[in-house]
């Protein structure tokens, strides 16, 4: 059985981890870490619509078979 905890700590310049507390616990001991950091800049809506683009997922609409409107479709919006 695993306990979890959380805690803080820091990243070193080195990428060593720094955890801000001590743990009572028999040391020596294997640990399960899981780190979670702030990126270091939102993606904007350009870069998500680029890479979606891009992405194989959506080939399937570069086939003719998808082409099922024309602009003769329906009406125009009217602003």
């Amino acid at each position: 059985m695993l306990t979890a905890i959380e805690t803080t700590g820091t990243i070193e310049q080195n990428g060593k981890i720094v955890i801000d507390e001590t743990f009572s616990v028999d040391a020596p001991t294997p640990v399960r870490v899981i780190v979670l950091f702030p990126e270091a800049e939102d993606v904007s809506e350009n870069e998500w619509m680029l890479t979606a683009s891009k992405n194989e997922a959506f080939d399937f609409l570069n086939d003719a078979e998808e082409d099922i409107y024309s602009l003769t479709d329906g009406k125009p919006l009217e602003q």
